[in-house]
């Protein structure tokens, strides 16, 4: 059985993502704290998702990602087009997770 840990490589607990204006945040703390762009989400179905999004000036990238950490896909959209993603749909369900963040240095 896979979990969301081992896809993403966290030794930590998965935390709950509570609402779409919170991937906003999170990805920009994640940035802040790590230096490094883009924050990784999980979305915990039968074959759990991973992305890892960026947000930017004018909207979102939007990468999905394999089970090594590797681009399989990139999307690039704007605030409104995000609320249709699935990841939204995920969130919606209660399955949406990001691992925490570590400081670097």
């Amino acid at each position: 059985m896979h979990t969301a840990t081992h896809l993403v490589g966290a030794s930590a607990p998965l935390l709950t993502v509570q609402a779409p204006e919170d991937i906003e945040f999170l990805v920009k703390e994640s940035e802040v704290l790590t230096g490094l762009a883009g924050r990784t989400f999980v979305i915990a179905s039968a074959d759990w998702l991973v992305y890892r999004v960026h947000w930017l000036p004018i909207g979102l990238k939007v990468e999905r990602l394999d089970a090594a950490g590797r681009v399989m896909s990139t999307q690039y959209l704007l605030p409104n087009e995000f609320h249709r993603h699935s990841l939204i749909d995920a969130l919606a369900a209660g399955q949406l997770f990001t691992p925490p963040v570590r400081r670097l240095g």
